[in-house]
Order: C-alpha cells, then structure tokens, then sequence
C-alpha cells in the first residue's frame, strides 16, 4: 500500500532526496524560462508587461541580444565592413576654422597616361583636395563625397566610385560611356566633422525620433511614446516583439488600459539635440551638398572607342557602374538588357497574368502609385486605408493582373495607422505560395536610419531567411529588391536621414543578399547619375526609368 500510494500521488514523495532534487530543476526551469522570453520563439505577437531590459550590446541604452552565434558573426564583418574611416573629436564649443571648407577644396582631371586622348572605354581618374576654411590642407580623411560625369545636351550621366586616401585627398573614377564631352561633378554631402555629429546622435539619441500609440476601450484613450528603444523608468512596458521574425517594439504602458488595448501607432516628433555651434556644419550653400570646384578643366572630349582598343581598367576600383543614362533613358552595364516600356499596351502584355507584391516605405509606394497612374485598366481598390502607408491592391479584370502594396512593419514615421496593419515584410513572404507568375519587389531603409545600424541588419536577416524559405518552396518566384537613394539635405533631413546613414545601409544591404537567386535595383546609382535634383522620392523621368528596370526584369527581352 505504501509504495502504491507513492506511485499515485503527484506532491510528495517516497525519498527527501528526489524531493529536493526536483524542487531545484523546477527553479532552475522558472528561472531560466523568465530571463529568456525574448529570444523563445512562439507563433504570435508577444503582449506583455515587464521592466526595462538590460541591455546586451551596448548603445547607451539601446541595445538587444543577438539571436545566434551565425547572426552575431555576421553581424560583426558587417560592422566591419563598413567601418567609416576615424573622423575628429570636436572642440565644444566648435569653430568651423579647422573644419572641411568645399569653396577652398578642388578637385583635378588627371591626365591620360601617355599623354594620349580619351576614348570610350576608358578610365577617367579625378584628385580631390580637401582644405578647410582657412584655406589649409586636411590631413585626415572621413568626408562624404559624391561623384557624377554627366552631359546635359546628351541626356548623359554615370555616377562615380570615390576612394578615400585617408590623408585629406580622395579619388574619383568613371567609365567613359558616351562619345562627347564628359563633364566632373564632385559634391561635398559632409564634412568628416558632420560626421561626427551624426555617429554620436545614433549613440546617444537613438530615440530622436520617437513614436505613439492610442490605446483604446470604452470611452477611455491613452497615449504613451513608442520605439525600438526607450529609456529605462519606473513606468513598465508593453513588449509588442513579433516573436516569429524576433522584431522589437515596445511602448510605456498606459496608466488605466492594458497593452492589449493598442490601436494605432503613429510618428510622435523629433527631439533636435546638438551642442553649441554644431548646427553650423550642417549648412546648405556652405558646407552640406555643396558642389566642389575645379582646378583647371571639369570636362574632357570623349572620342569614339578604337576598333583594337584594349579594355582600361583602374588601378584604385575594381569594379564599375552598373548602368548610366543616355538620351534620357537607362541603360543597363550588368543585369538584365533595359526595355522601353513606354505604352501600356506594352506594359499590360508584360503583367498579364501577374500578381505583383510590393512591400517597403514610401520610396515602393511610389511605384504602386506610378502603375496605377499609366495603366487605365488596372482599378484601384477602395480598401478605405491611410494614403501613405496603405495597405493598396489593384486589379486588372481582363487582363488578369494585380498589384499590392503592403508597408514595412515598425518603425514607420507617418501619420496614424492601425496598428494592426503594419506587417513585417517576412511574415508576409511566409504567407506567399509564390511561383513564376509572382514577383515580389521590397525596399527598406528610410525608416531604420536614425538606429543603430544593428537594428537594420537584424531587420534585413529576418527578410533574408524569408526570402531564402520562398525561393526554396517556389524557385520560380521574381524577388527584385530596392536599394537607398540620396536626397536633398537640410539640417533635419540630415540629423533623421542622411545621405551617410543611407550609405551605411545600402552597403549592409548590398552584402546581406549577394549570392542569392535575387536582384538588386540599383537605385543609388540611377539617381546620383541623373542631372534632376536628389529627392528622397525621385521624381517622375527617374521612377519611369526605374518601371522600365522592374519591367524588364519580368519580361526580359529573348537571348538576354
């Protein structure tokens, strides 16, 4: 009877021993259930409360564990890779004297070697010259330049490769594409010292630009701040991380309602914190997208190439554009052969039978907009969504096309949204069947550029192992993917979006999915090389250049 009742009862036990045993694996369970939920992977959104985390990577304080040791590895040689040379400490309060002056720097064509001419296929080679305000050379490097060769009356441009000496002297390359005169143009975007600034603003104040969230039941409605990162207080939080991709999001908890009361999210304002004087380097017309002048010629005649003619590599870049204007329209140096897409005939013929799925920020909106704009047939569907952040799907009956647009889960800096709406681009390509009348076109990066770029990275690997799931299960799947652009600068845009963080993250992205069955559309390229003005939305000439490239991609032309 003893050793049965031992069998059958569940709270106590024959032998001491076994008792205490068992007590200390159940601690050790709790314990070890408690400090890990956030990297337990369960099928739905977590919403809980809880204290402030400790952070694990330190950026002052925000900062998140890494999710595995490949993740992390990869996560440090990107880091690496894009690790910008050191630019100098500041003197507070600053004085702009000792800081990169573009009206005193030059920039100089170098001669051809031997002392013959240009011809097309050849390598134009440019040495620039950094001086700061009182006219002395800089003796360290970390500017942020730009670099196009360009012909108005052809239409004609091309971006170039910039190669820093690390001394205060930079190179500048292009590939000589057209016959005619090639003229240089070298656009200082930053001083190294902004640069600085800029770096210290993503330690320090990841959370600049901050987000809300209505929290609503009955006739109660709470509003409490939002982000990736928030300060650590008393007030607890609400963990929104999407537990399937691992994608962070919090929100101080409101002081009634529970944090399953959330309704929308929307972008809440920018806190502008700079220390004395430093708005100064931050200057349109001064020292923040100002051309650079040059010393002798900015121009050179191009002539046709030689029938024998060698192919000229550089000795500093070893590799080149990938595509450049020409009478307006783009043409292709690697990828896909660009069609001219210019009726919507042609265009219908090429969709038909497609269904199109476009995820990302306002810079893919574009392109949703743009086909429902030049294609009478393809109606838009009334789903009675934001005008900005969507979610838009559009059909074609007849010809049986259709197109969506989906926004990038958080953060978004927009106006109310629900906050059902915002998706993670991962999820929605695990919800995809995909297949060889699918393509999916995504673009991210605007929103991440004020985080820690650990953030992006984190984001993007996400991304990657969807797209790796979707290609695997339906290799037939398009999957076209979106890189940065420049834009125009002012000293907000600069401190939220700059042009360097830009930079940042297309390099990160560039890497993240090479070698995969994907293609990038080099959007940093297509509008650097054109003579319209950057804008964070590229105007129209430059988005119908970028339909041709998607377009192209769909239905390349035979024998290409």
């Amino acid at each position: 009877m003893k050793a049965r009742a031992c069998r059958e009862t569940v709270v106590s036990f024959c032998r001491p021993k076994f008792a205490a045993i068992f007590l200390f694996l159940a601690l050790f369970i709790f314990i070890f259930v408690y400090f890990n939920m956030d990297i337990l992977e369960l099928p739905h959104e977590v919403i809980s409360t809880f204290p402030a985390p400790r952070p694990h990577l330190q950026h002052h304080f925000c900062s998140f564990q890494p999710r595995s040791p490949e993740d992390a590895l990869e996560e440090r040689l990107l880091l690496d890779s894009i690790a910008w040379p050191e630019t100098p400490s500041l003197p507070d309060p600053l004085s702009l004297e000792q800081t990169t002056d573009p009206a005193h720097s030059t920039f100089t064509i170098l001669p051809e070697k031997g002392g013959r001419q240009w011809h097309v296929g050849d390598q134009l080679e440019v040495m620039i010259k950094m001086y700061d305000f009182q006219g002395r050379p800089k003796k360290s490097g970390g500017d942020v330049l730009l670099a196009r060769l360009h012909n108005q009356a052809l239409s004609a441009g091309v971006s170039g490769q910039v190669l820093d000496h690390l001394n205060g002297s930079y190179s500048a390359v292009f590939s000589l594409l057209w016959e005619g005169s090639a003229q240089v143009e070298v656009t200082l975007v930053h001083p190294s010292e902004a640069v600085t600034v800029l770096h210290r603003l993503t330690r320090e104040q990841p959370d600049r630009i901050y987000f809300g969230s209505v929290f609503h039941s009955g006739s109660v409605s709470e509003d409490t701040t939002c982000n990736v990162c928030l300060r650590p207080t008393q007030q607890p939080l609400c963990n929104y991380t999407d537990l399937i991709t691992g994608e962070p999001w919090f929100c101080y908890k409101p002081k009634t309602l529970s944090c399953d009361t959330r309704v929308s999210n929307y972008n809440a304002g920018f806190n502008k914190q700079l220390k004395a004087e430093e708005e100064k380097l931050f200057q349109n017309g001064v020292n923040m997208k100002v051309y650079i002048q040059a010393s002798g010629s900015a121009s050179v005649t191009v002539l046709p190439k030689h029938k024998d003619q060698a192919e000229v590599k550089s000795s500093i870049v070893h590799s080149g554009p990938v595509g450049y204007y020409y009478q307006g329209a783009w043409r292709a140096l690697s990828g896909t052969t660009v069609r001219q897409f210019n009726t919507p005939s042609v265009i219908n013929q090429c969709l038909k039978g497609k269904v199109v799925h476009l995820y990302g920020d306002s810079t893919i909106r574009q392109w949703f907009e743009h086909l429902n704009t030049v294609l009478p047939d393809l109606k838009q569907f009334d789903l009675h969504s934001s005008v900005r952040v969507g979610p838009f799907m559009a059909l074609d009956y007849a010809n049986n096309i259709l197109v969506n647009f989906r926004f990038h889960g958080p953060p978004v800096r927009s106006i109310s949204v629900p906050a059902i709406e915002l998706h993670y681009i991962a999820n929605e390509l695990d919800r995809l069947v995909g297949g060889t009348n699918t393509i999916v076109v995504f673009g991210i990066w605007a929103h991440f550029s004020t985080f820690p770029i650990e953030v992006y990275i984190r984001r993007l690997q996400s991304i990657r192992r969807a797209v790796v799931r979707l290609l695997d299960r339906a290799p037939g799947t398009l999957v076209l993917i979106r890189t940065a652009n420049p834009k125009t600068m002012t000293l907000d845009a600069a401190l939220t979006n700059s042009d360097w963080y830009s930079l940042q993250r297309d390099k990160v992205l560039r890497a993240m999915f090479k070698g995969l069955n994907v293609h990038l559309l080099d959007i940093w390229e297509m509008v650097l090389a054109h003579h319209l003005p950057h804008d964070l939305h590229p105007p129209p000439p430059i988005i119908t250049n970028i339909i041709n490239v998607v377009l192209s991609y769909i239905c390349p032309q035979k024998g290409s």
